[in-house]
């Protein structure tokens, strides 16, 4: 199911010659856009002792909605682009691959069909709209090759509509700096196509809580099933360790009760593709139950499916509905 699109702030409905302002405003405080004919603030220019976040200038320019910039007139996402409430990206700060954790949009970029591609009209108008909202160049520069290594997998894989072909191409690293958070800006661009992701930081809240055995028990006793709350790494099947009480509790309710067997099913929200997330959620499932089974429960006891996002319990349309439909169900058997 395709996600909808947030509504843009600073739209770029204009040509290379230089940026028109747009959006609504969210926040008080004096606007600062700078002129599109001006060369681009660099980290050099900001910090001349290198790279410093406190160096960088705070931005009180006017910003809309997540993700706060769209495409030029006549360019598209490639594929659809994708929105995680909570991710990571790894951004090059010319001197560094930076692990930013928040808020995470990313897309591949094209022409539409009425449109010649121009690599180079593409680039003026991303770095007006950026520079426009107070961003700071940090970086136009290639990674380093052993640095490139170790991006994880999740990124390389998961997201490579986002991160572009890094191996052969220069990074443009951008910089946002806000009194309440920092918004990263990663655009890469070949003579065919570009790729960009947005992250607005925003700090770990963990959603599951812990349901004690007791009450796993009675809930399982009245309604033949318990909704408990595992988060994972993102995109992945990895359970973090902040779940890992939950899954001693689930195992302390097994070992009281001989008898009880459990299906353990996974299901997701409606972000990505179906097939994606019935695999995603199988996969989790699958590591809750491995998590069952290291702490010595029978797997014979055990059973593991994914659903994806064909169960919601609540409303895909909110971020709240989001967070209830991702979750792990055990049903008893």
């Amino acid at each position: 199911m395709r996600p909808a699109i947030f509504p843009f702030a600073l739209i770029l409905a204009l040509s290379a010659c230089g940026p028109k302002e747009g959006g609504e405003e969210s926040a008080p405080g004096k606007e600062a856009v700078a002129d599109a004919s001006a060369p681009a603030t660099t980290a050099k220019d900001a910090a001349p002792a290198g790279f410093d976040i406190a160096a960088i200038p705070v931005s009180e320019a006017p910003l809309g909605a997540f993700p706060y910039f769209s495409l030029p007139a006549g360019y598209e996402p490639v594929n659809k682009p994708e929105t995680q409430d909570f991710g990571h990206f790894m951004f090059w700060t010319g001197k560094e691959l930076r692990d930013v954790e928040g808020k995470v949009y990313f897309s591949g970029i094209t022409s539409a069909d009425d449109k010649t591609y121009s690599a180079y009209e593409l680039k003026k108008n991303v770095e007006a709209v950026i520079r426009e909202a107070g961003g700071v160049l940090l970086t136009e520069s290639k990674i380093p090759s052993e640095l490139r290594d170790r991006i994880p997998r999740d990124i390389r894989v998961g997201m490579v509509d986002g991160l572009g072909d890094i191996y052969n191409d220069p990074v443009s690293t951008w910089l946002i700096r806000r009194n309440d958070r920092q918004i990263w800006v990663h655009f890469t661009s070949t003579s065919a196509g570009a790729s960009w992701t947005i992250v607005e930081t925003r700090p770990f809240e963990q959603t599951a809580s812990l349901l004690p055995a007791a009450k796993l028990r009675d809930t399982l006793a009245k309604d033949g099933k318990a909704t408990i709350q595992v988060n994972f790494a993102t995109d992945r099947a990895d359970i973090l360790p902040a779940s890992k009480p939950q899954i001693g509790e689930v195992a302390a309710l097994l070992k009281q009760d001989p008898s009880l067997r459990l299906a353990v099913n996974g299901h997701t929200d409606d972000s990505g593709g179906a097939d994606h997330n019935r695999a995603l959620s199988d996969a989790r499932a699958k590591s809750v139950v491995a998590a069952l089974v290291a702490a010595g429960i029978p797997a014979s006891r055990l059973e593991a499916k994914g659903f994806g996002a064909d169960q919601p319990v609540a409303d895909n349309a909110t971020e709240e509905g989001k967070a209830r439909n991702r979750r792990v169900e055990l049903v008893r058997l």
